[in-house]
C-alpha cells in the first residue's frame, strides 16, 4: 500500500451524486444565510430603531453570524470525530431552520441576535463538514470536482439570497425623491430651469411612494426642505446623514420594513428543512466507520460506491494509515507532532489567503465598493446580482478543470491573476476613474476567484489532512478561515478610510504576490491520489 494506485471500477455515479449533493446543501444554506443579511439591513434596522448613533448595534448585527461560525468551527472540531460527520451535518440543517424561523418572527433585537447566532454555528458546522464528508466518500480521480460542488451551491445560496431580496424588496424612493415629494414648491424654486426634470422624477416617486410612510416622515421632519448636494464639506455631510434619517424614516412603516426583511429571512426555512431531513437517509463516512472500528458497515457503504473489489481495496488502504492504538481513539495532541503540524500551517495558510485575498470585500460591501466607481444607489442591487452571475458561472468552470488542471496549478492562477487585476483596479481607484470599465475590473477579478481560490481552497483543505487527524485540524483551518474573514471585514473599512479604496486594493495585490510564491513551494499537487496516498506524501 506504500505506493497506493487507483484501480478502476464500475462507480455507481447516481448513488454518489446523490449523497454528494445532499451533503453539499449544507454548502447552499451556508452561502444563503451568510449573504440574506446584506439584503435585509436597509429594513430590519429602522424595525429595531438601530441608526449611526447605535453604531455597536448595527455592527453586532452584522457580525453575530460569525460569532456563531467561529463556535460551529470549534464545535465541530471536538465533535466530527467522535460522533461522525453525518450526525453533526443533521444538527447543523436543524439549527438553520431554527435560525430561518427565528430570524423571521423575532419579536426584539436580542431574539434577532440569538437566531442569527444559531444560524452562525449551522454556517460553522456546514462550512467545516460538507466538503470534508464528501472528500471522503468520493473516488480519487473525481473528488475534487466532487468537493468542488459544495463550492457551487455556496455560490448558488449567495446567488439565491441577491435574487430572493432584490425580488422581495418593494422599491424605496430615493432620498432626493422624498425631498421632492415633502416639498414639490421648494424644489421647483431651487432648480434651474433645465437642471433637472422635476417633474418627470416627481411622478416616479409618486408610483412607488408608501403614502402612510411619507405622512410618518412629514410629522417627523416638518421643517425638511429640498435641497442640492451641498459644496461645503461639513454642510455635505449633514445633509447626508439628514438623508439617511428620512429614509429610516421612510423605512419602518412600509411593507419593507415590517414585514419584507422577515420573508427574506424565512425564504431558507423550505431548503434548510429538507437538508435536515435528507441527511437522515445519508450514508455516514466510510472512513470515519474504518476508524471506529466499523469496517463491515463501511464496506457495504464502499460497495455501493465502487463495487466489493474497490471497497476491500479501501477499506485496506484505509487501515493501513490507522495504527491499531488509533482505532476508536482521538488525540487532539496529535496536531502538534511535528510532521502534522506542518500540514496544519499549511491548511490554515491557505484557508486564510483565501479569505486576504481580498474579493469577499466585494460581497460584504458591494454597496460601498460599486459607490466608489461612479455608480447610484438605482444601480447598485442590479450590480450585486451581476457578480453573483458571474460567480456562479465560473465556478462551473472550477469543477470542470480541478481534475484535469490539477488543484496547484488553478490556485497559482488564482492568486496570479487577482494580483493583476488589482494592478489595475487600485489605479483605476487611484485616478478616481468611473465608469463600466471598473464594474469590468470588479467582474473579471470575482471571476479569476470564482474558478480558482474559491472551491480550490476548500478542496486542497479537505484532501491534506490525515486520517486520523481530518475532523480536529480541518475544524483548526475552518476556526481560522472564519478569523481571516472577520479581520478582513472589520478591517477594511478602517483602511477605506485611512488610506484610501486604492492602498486597500494594492494591500490585497501584496497578499496575492505572497500567496502565490507560497503555493508555489509549499503546496503539493493532490490530483487523482487516494487521501490515504496524499496523507502517505505529507508525513512521510
Amino acid at each position: 500500500m506504500e505506493n497506493a494506485t487507483l484501480k478502476p471500477a464500475p462507480y455507481n455515479m447516481r448513488f454518489i451524486w446523490l449523497i454528494c449533493l445532499v451533503a453539499a446543501m449544507g454548502g447552499l444554506l451556508f452561502g444563503y444565510d451568510w449573504v440574506v443579511i446584506g439584503g435585509a439591513k436597509l429594513y430590519y434596522e429602522p424595525y429595531f430603531q438601530i441608526s449611526d448613533d447605535t453604531p455597536f448595534l448595527r455592527g453586532f448585527a452584522q457580525s453575530s453570524a460569525l460569532f456563531g461560525c467561529l463556535l460551529g468551527a470549534l464545535v465541530s472540531g471536538m465533535l466530527t470525530d467522535k460522533f461522525g460527520r453525518k450526525r453533526l451535518l443533521i444538527l447543523s440543517g436543524g439549527l438553520f431552520t431554527v435560525s430561518a424561523l427565528g430570524t423571521a418572527l423575532a419579536g426584539n433585537f436580542t431574539g434577532f441576535i440569538l437566531y442569527r447566532i444559531i444560524g452562525g454555528i449551522g454556517i460553522g458546522l456546514a462550512s467545516n463538514l460538507s466538503p470534508m464528508y464528501i472528500a471522503e466518500i468520493s473516488p480519487a480521480e473525481s473528488r475534487g470536482k466532487f468537493v468542488s460542488i459544495n463550492q457551487l451551491t455556496i455560490v448558488i445560496g449567495i446567488l439565491a439570497a441577491q435574487v430572493v431580496n432584490f425580488m422581495i424588496a418593494e422599491r424605496v424612493p430615493t432620498p432626493i425623491q422624498l425631498r421632492l415629494l415633502l416639498t414639490p414648491e421648494a424644489a421647483l424654486q431651487t432648480l434651474d430651469p433645465g437642471e433637472s426634470n422635476v417633474e418627470r422624477e416627481m411622478n416616479q416617486a409618486r408610483t412607488i411612494v408608501d403614502e402612510n410612510a411619507l405622512r410618518q416622515v412629514k410629522q417627523a421632519f416638518p421643517d425638511v426642505r429640498f435641497e442640492k448636494e451641498p459644496v461645503d464639506p461639513d454642510a455635505r455631510r449633514a445633509w447626508e446623514d439628514q438623508n439617511k434619517r428620512l429614509v429610516s424614516a421612510y423605512l419602518y412603516p412600509t411593507w419593507n420594513g415590517r414585514r419584507g426583511w422577515r420573508w427574506m429571512f424565512g425564504a431558507e426555512i423550505l431548503p434548510a428543512s429538507l437538508f435536515f431531513a435528507l441527511m437522515f437517509f445519508i450514508p455516514e463516512s466510510p472512513r470515519w466507520l474504518v476508524k471506529y472500528d466499523k469496517t463491515e458497515t463501511a464496506q457495504k457503504i464502499l460497495s455501493r460506491v465502487g463495487g466489493d473489489d474497490y471497497a476491500e481495496w479501501q477499506v485496506a488502504d484505509i487501515r493501513g494509515t490507522l495504527a491499531r492504538e488509533e482505532i476508536a481513539h482521538v488525540n487532539f495532541r496529535d496536531l502538534l507532532e511535528p510532521k502534522l503540524m506542518k500540514i496544519v500551517i499549511l491548511g490554515v495558510i491557505l484557508a486564510v489567503f483565501q479569505q486576504w485575498c481580498g474579493i469577499n470585500v466585494i460581497f460584504n460591501y458591494a454597496q460601498e465598493v460599486f459607490a466608489e466607481a461612479g455608480y447610484e444607489v438605482d444601480d447598485i442591487m442590479f450590480t450585486i446580482v451581476i457578480t453573483g452571475v458571474i460567480n456562479l458561472l465560473f465556478t462551473f468552470i472550477a469543477i470542470y478543470t480541478v481534475d484535469r488542471i490539477g488543484r496547484r496549478i488553478l490556485m497559482l492562477i488564482g492568486a496570479g491573476g487577482l494580483t493583476g487585476i488589482y494592478a489595475v483596479l487600485g489605479t483605476g481607484y487611484l485616478l478616481q476613474s468611473r465608469g463600466v470599465h471598473m464594474l469590468i475590473l470588479v467582474v473579471l477579478a470575482i471571476a479569476c476567484y470564482a474558478m480558482t481560490l474559491a472551491p480550490i481552497t476548500w478542496v486542497v483543505i479537505s484532501e491534506i489532512f490525515p486520517n486520523r487527524i481530518r475532523g480536529a485540524a480541518m475544524s483548526v483551518a475552518v476556526f481560522s478561515l472564519w478569523v481571516g474573514c472577520a479581520a478582513l471585514t472589520l478591517s477594511f473599512p478602517y483602511l477605506k478610510s485611512g488610506l484610501g479604496a486604492h492602498s486597500a486594493i494594492y494591500l490585497y495585490g501584496i497578499v496575492c504576490v505572497g500567496g502565490f510564491f507560497y503555493i508555489l513551494r509549499q503546496l503539493p499537487e493532490t490530483k487523482g491520489k487516494t487521501l490515504e496516498a496524499v496523507e502517505r506524501e505529507l508525513v512521510d
